[in-house]
C-alpha cells in the first residue's frame, strides 16, 4: 500500500512538472491575429464561435484527465482563453456630439474587453456596438484574448468535478484556476492603472470578473443565472416573495407578455401548468437552502422582473448587487420596511427616498461618505406616479402617505441602543426613516452605473413608542404589502417605456469606458 502511494505521489510530481512547462510554453504562445468584422451581429457571432471553441476544448482536457491523468499539452491549454473583443475609433473630423449616457467614446483610441457567455449577453451586446459602429463609424475586432477561463466556470452545476480520486489541488497544477488577483472592480472604482500602449477598457467588467459573479448568482440566489431579467426588485422580507408569485401567477395565466415564473432551485411554473401542480410547487419550493433566493417572471422580449430577497443588512446588499451588476439590469428598485422617524408618519405610509445618510460603513472605501448619491429624477418621477396610479391618491391626498426625504441606513440593527450619540446626527440630517439597505444598494448603483431608487413602507416609529411588535407587525404586514409591491412593480412598468432616459448621464464620469 505505502509502495503504492509512493509511486502515485511520484507519478503526480512527475505531471505537475510537465504541468508547469506547459502552462509556461502556453503563456508565452502569442495569442491569433484578431479578425475585422463588418456588423454588430457578426461580432457577436465569431464571440460566441470562439468561447465555445475554448469552452469545449477545457471541458475535453478535463474529462480525460479524470479518465486517463493526462494533462493538456502546451498547445491545448492555449485554447483556454476567453475571446476578446476591440473596438478602435480614429476620428477623421470633429468627433459626434452624442447626447445618450452609454455607448460613446470619450476620446479617440483602441479599447478592448474579454468576454463570457457572449449568446447569453447577445441583446447588450448589439445596444453598445450598433451606436459605436453606426455613430462613430468604429472598427470592430474579433480574437482570442489572454486571459485563461477558470477550469470551475466550464461546467454548469459544479458537481461534475467532484471525481473520486482527483482533488482541486491535483487540477490546479495543470488547468486554470480562478485567481483573486485577476478579479477586482478597479475599472468601476476608477483605480485602474492605465499602461501606456495598451487598449483602454471597453466595459466596466471583463469576462473573468463576469464568470465570478455568474456562479455567485447561482449559488445565492438559488437559480440559472441567466434567469435574471433586466428590471429587479429587491427587498428584506418574505411576505414580499409571496406576494411577488401571486403577481407573477396571474401573469403568466394571462399568457400575454409574460412567459413563466421560475423558482429558487428550478422548479417552473407556465401558463399551461395545472393549477394544482403550480401550488405543490410553489408549497414544495426549497428556497430556505439559499441565502439571497431569487423569483423570476421571464417575458417575450426579454424584460421580465426579477425579486431577491436579500435579507437584512448591508453586507447582503453589497453582496447581491456586486453579482446582479455584471448582467447590467436597467434598473434595480429597493422596496422593503423602515422606521419612520417623524410624528407626523402612519404606519403604511411610504417613503420615497431622495437622499442617503450612510451609516452602513461598508462602501466608504469604494465610494467616500463625502461623495453625494443622487437621487435619479426618471426614477423618483415614475415611483411617485406609481404611488398615485395604486394608491389613488394626488396631490395633497399622496402628499398624506408619501413623504419624500433622507433615509438613514444604519449597519447596526440596534442602533436604538446608541441613541444618545445617535439623536444629533438623524436631526441635522433631517431624515425622515431608517433603515439597513436601501442607502448601501443606492451607492452601488452609483458605483456600478445601475440606475436605481428606493420607496419604503413604515412599519413602526422608533422614536415616537410605535415599536415593532408581533400582533402590531402582523397586522400591518396583510394590509400593506401587496400594494407596496404593486407600486414597485408599477413603476418599473414605467421605467421600461422610457428605457433610452433611463440610463442617465449622472451614472458616468468623464472617462468612462463605451459600453454601459
Amino acid at each position: 500500500m505505502v509502495a503504492r502511494e509512493r509511486k502515485r505521489a511520484k507519478a503526480l510530481a512527475d505531471l505537475a512538472r510537465l504541468g508547469r512547462r506547459a502552462i509556461s510554453r502556453a503563456m508565452d504562445k502569442p495569442a491569433p491575429a484578431p479578425l475585422a468584422v463588418a456588423t454588430p451581429a457578426e461580432a457577436v457571432v465569431r464571440l460566441d464561435e470562439l468561447h465555445s471553441e475554448a469552452t469545449s476544448a477545457l471541458r475535453e482536457a478535463l474529462e480525460r484527465f479524470f479518465d486517463t491523468r493526462e494533462p493538456p499539452t502546451a498547445a491545448e491549454r492555449a485554447r483556454f482563453r476567453y475571446p476578446e473583443i476591440r473596438v478602435t475609433y480614429e476620428p477623421e473630423g470633429v468627433q459626434p456630439s452624442v447626447k445618450r449616457a452609454f455607448a460613446k467614446f470619450p476620446s479617440p483610441g483602441i479599447y478592448a474587453t474579454t468576454v463570457t457567455q457572449p449568446e447569453a449577453f447577445r441583446a447588450y451586446l448589439l445596444e453598445q456596438l450598433r451606436p459605436l459602429m453606426h455613430d462613430y463609424g468604429a472598427a470592430v475586432e474579433v480574437g482570442v484574448g489572454g486571459d485563461e477561463i477558470p477550469y470551475p466556470y466550464v461546467f454548469e452545476r459544479g458537481d461534475e468535478l467532484s471525481r473520486e480520486g482527483v482533488t482541486a489541488a491535483e487540477l490546479a497544477r495543470f488547468f486554470p484556476v480562478p485567481l483573486l488577483s485577476a478579479v477586482g472592480d478597479e475599472i468601476a472604482d476608477g483605480t485602474f492603472d492605465q499602461q501606456i500602449g495598451m487598449p483602454r477598457p471597453l466595459a466596466l467588467f471583463d469576462a473573468v470578473r463576469v464568470d465570478y459573479s455568474l456562479r455567485r448568482l447561482t449559488h445565492y440566489t438559488g437559480g440559472d443565472w441567466r434567469s435574471c431579467q433586466s428590471w429587479v426588485l429587491l427587498t428584506n422580507y418574505h411576505r414580499y416573495v409571496d406576494q411577488f408569485i401571486r403577481w407573477g401567477l396571474e401573469r403568466v395565466r394571462e399568457k400575454g407578455r409574460f412567459e413563466k415564473l421560475l423558482l429558487p432551485g428550478g422548479s417552473l411554473i407556465e401558463g399551461s401548468t395545472p393549477e394544482a401542480q403550480a401550488e405543490m410547487l410553489i408549497a414544495d419550493n426549497p428556497w430556505h437552502r439559499y441565502q439571497m433566493p431569487a423569483y423570476h417572471v421571464t417575458a417575450k422580449d426579454g424584460e421580465g422582473v426579477t425579486l431577491v430577497n436579500i435579507g437584512v443588512g448591508p453586507s447582503n446588499a453589497k453582496n447581491i448587487t456586486d453579482h446582479l451588476a455584471v448582467l447590467r439590469p436597467n434598473c434595480w428598485l429597493m422596496v422593503g420596511h423602515c422606521g419612520g422617524l417623524r410624528q407626523s408618519q402612519q404606519i403604511g405610509d411610504y417613503v420615497l427616498a431622495h437622499g442617503y445618510l450612510r451609516q452602513d460603513r461598508i462602501l466608504d472605501t469604494q465610494v467616500p461618505v463625502d461623495v453625494p448619491i443622487p437621487a435619479l429624477a426618471e426614477v423618483q418621477v415614475a415611483l411617485q406616479e406609481a404611488a398615485a396610479r395604486v394608491t389613488g391618491g394626488r396631490g395633497g391626498a399622496l402628499k398624506q402617505r408619501l413623504r419624500t426625504g433622507t433615509v438613514v441606513t444604519y449597519g447596526d440593527r440596534n442602533w436604538e441602543l446608541h441613541w444618545s450619540k445617535e439623536r444629533r446626527r438623524i436631526n441635522i440630517s433631517r431624515a425622515v426613516a431608517v433603515d439597513m439597505e436601501c442607502g448601501t444598494i443606492a451607492a452601488q448603483g452609483f458605483r456600478l452605473r445601475v440606475p436605481y431608487g428606493t420607496l419604503l413602507c413604515v412599519s413602526d416609529k422608533p422614536l415616537h413608542g410605535e415599536i415593532k411588535l408581533p400582533g402590531a407587525a402582523n397586522t400591518f404586514y396583510n394590509r400593506a404589502v401587496s400594494e407596496h409591491l404593486e407600486i414597485g412593480l408599477t413603476a418599473l412598468d414605467i421605467l421600461r417605456h422610457e428605457r433610452e432616459s433611463l440610463h442617465s448621464r449622472k451614472l458616468r464620469s468623464f472617462d468612462e469606458p463605451p459600453f454601459r
